[in-house]
């Protein structure tokens, strides 16, 4: 019997199937091994912000080497500009810089020492991905402009300019990458006070307004921490490491990590040496041996290197991996932590207390960590909560697979559930089912969590009773309907997480899932699907009298078939962010707490109510 074979039919596979691009080519049509994800500006991460980020950073490096002590950011529009006063990119090179890759002075040490660009890539990137990008370079009474669009030239000019030296960049994002995109005000702030508490004594002016750091790191964790704060800021400064430390009454831990300006949303070496310095600190001025979660719970903190030749784990440099940043680190801020206590004693007996606070707290948490476990193993069985998926964070994918983002859908019920086991993908989405309502957690004690079954199972499901650095999944997605029990549900959720494990928001792993409230159709024809009633009524009148209207009432009532489109790979995804953690508990209290009747107030003075015709 001749042998079957199970391959797709063939194609035509000879030489003129290899095809070679160039390096803008190969920009423009994997843009997401460049900046990440493109989006449409709704997340802070999204590419747009990362093109800025881009232009800036050269900006910053000039700062670095001692020139051009202020920076001008204007974004108007879709047009963005960055002018910087430093030493001006070399007239003659003007255009290689943007538009050859693997040019640049990074390569030249003495040129620039602590750069954040490495390998060429970012000015070029954002030129390859602009409709428009000009740059032009001031030195000496001469400059040098160049114009580009989608990476192509199409200008030189040069001559002379009475301008200061300096380099001015102005870019429009390109629509084919990213279509609808907007910038959104607060998520530049947040990037700009960033550059400002890294490089104290650097001005940047964002449409004209200031922002200014004379402190640095100090700054940084007293507008993050705000009145939460139980003594003044541990800081310390020297020519390669800075860290700011204190802790607050909150719980869980905050931290900030950066690498020669660049934020490390994820950490790395650096960050893991600052947690252990910190321990080896405390305990060495204390005489005692605290656990690392004694003294981690309620820290805030924030530790910027400079290191010569970093090494990042992706081109967006979210994860430092340099080992030999171990040892450095850990002895400065050890050394840093033991002298500042020896000289305020104030702080140092303010902090002790929270230690022994912490201690009993963990005590505490532990018996009840081990009653809860003795529960799960006799409910586990019978209470079906978790449908897991094959991988998981960090895990390494087979070859065969393209590797993805794992996810974990926190869903309303049984039916919703059913619904996506049946349509998921088994290796990357798990889901856990809520069985209603979860408990508030506003104003409660980390301990009341393991005497709620259903919120200690969720904890284990992703693995972060003991860290929140032990999450299971990249992403965790709030799947709850649109209706307002749906969003009670939610707010339950988030307060959840705000109270207890608000590192997972500040670091962008809380989603909330969008799902279609409408299907819009004729007869015998394909569906459209609406996110909103303008959508709708824009989509029901371009289809005419025909057009049938189905309102989804919640996730339960999309059948399976039709739910899979929306957690494929057009799967519409709102992050839960936050500028910082200071007014969250006014908020909480506001929204979550016992104020009915302010609430109640604000309720009927800002409530709106469509009017039908």
């Amino acid at each position: 019997m001749a042998e079957e074979s199970n391959s797709a039919p063939s194609v035509n596979y000879d030489g003129n199937a290899i095809k070679t691009v160039s390096a803008f080519e190969h920009i423009r049509l994997r843009p997401g091994m460049y900046i990440g994800r493109t989006g449409d500006g709704s997340h802070p991460d999204d590419g747009i912000y990362i093109l800025l980020k881009e232009i800036v950073d050269n900006s910053i490096d000039e700062f670095i080497m001692g020139t051009g002590r202020r920076i001008d950011v204007n974004v108007e529009g879709e047009r963005v500009s960055v002018r910087d006063f430093g030493r001006g990119i070399p007239l003659d090179k003007v255009v290689d810089c943007v538009s050859v890759m693997n040019t640049g002075g990074k390569y030249n040490d003495d040129v620039f020492q602590y750069s954040i660009g490495l390998n060429g890539v970012g000015t070029k990137a954002a030129n390859a991905l602009s409709s428009e990008f000009m740059v032009c370079s001031y030195r000496d009474g001469h400059f040098k402009e160049a114009r580009f669009a989608c990476g192509e030239i199409v200008e030189e000019r040069d001559g002379a300019t009475e301008e200061r030296n300096g380099t001015f960049v102005s870019f429009v994002p390109d629509k084919e990458i990213f279509p609808d995109f907007s910038f959104r005000e607060e998520y530049l702030e947040k990037r700009i006070w960033m550059y400002v508490y890294l490089n104290s004594g650097l001005s940047i002016y964002l449409n004209g307004q200031r922002y200014f750091s004379s402190r640095g790191l100090q700054d940084l964790l007293e507008s993050e921490s705000g009145d939460e704060r139980l003594y003044d800021v541990i800081a310390f400064r020297s020519k390669t490491v800075e860290f700011a430390l204190s802790h607050c009454s909150s719980y869980g831990e905050r931290c900030f990590s950066f690498v020669n300006g660049q934020y490390t949303n994820e950490g790395g070496t650096h960050l893991s040496a600052f947690k252990e310095g910190v321990l080896k600190g405390i305990n060495e001025f204390s005489g005692k041996n605290y656990k690392a979660d004694v003294i981690r719970d309620g820290m805030i903190g924030a530790i910027a290197i400079k290191v010569r030749d970093p090494k990042f784990e992706g081109q967006v440099k979210s994860k430092l991996s340099n080992t030999e940043v171990r040892g450095p680190v850990v002895a400065a801020v050890r050394d840093a932590v033991v002298d500042f206590l020896h000289k305020n004693a104030a702080v140092a007996e303010v902090l002790l207390e929270k230690m022994t606070r912490n201690e009993q707290t963990q005590r505490q948490i532990q018996d009840l960590k081990k009653k809860g476990r003795e529960a799960s193993q006799k409910t586990r069985l019978r209470i079906p909560k978790l449908k897991d998926c094959k991988f998981h964070a960090g895990d390494k994918w087979p070859r065969k697979l393209n590797k993805r983002d794992t996810m974990i859908f926190l869903t309303e019920g049984d039916s919703a559930a059913g619904s996506l086991e049946v349509c998921r993908d088994v290796n990357c989405q798990a889901i856990f089912a809520l069985r209603g309502k979860p408990m508030n957690c506003y104003g409660e004690k980390f301990e009341k969590i393991y005497t709620n079954e259903e919120l200690t199972f969720l904890m284990q499901a992703l693995g972060i009773e003991d860290s929140t650095d032990n999450l299971r999944y990249d992403r965790v997605v709030l799947a709850t309907d649109a209706d307002v029990d749906g969003l009670h549900i939610r707010n339950l959720l988030i307060t959840f997480f705000l109270t207890f494990f608000e590192q997972l928001v500040l670091t962008g792993r809380i989603y909330v899932l969008e799902t279609p409230l409408f299907r819009v159709q004729k007869p015998k024809e394909k569906p459209i699907y609406c996110y909103s009633e303008a959508e709708r009524d824009r989509t029901a009148a371009a289809l005419g009298k025909k057009a049938e209207i189905t309102r989804f009432k919640g996730l339960g009532e999309i059948s399976p078939k039709e739910f899979g489109q929306f957690i494929g790979d057009d799967m519409r995804l709102a992050p839960v962010t936050l500028d910082n953690m200071r007014n969250v508990p006014e908020l909480l209290g506001f929204y979550m707490g016992e104020n009915t009747p302010s609430r109640k107030d604000y309720i009927m003075t800002n409530l709106e109510v469509p009017k039908y015709e």
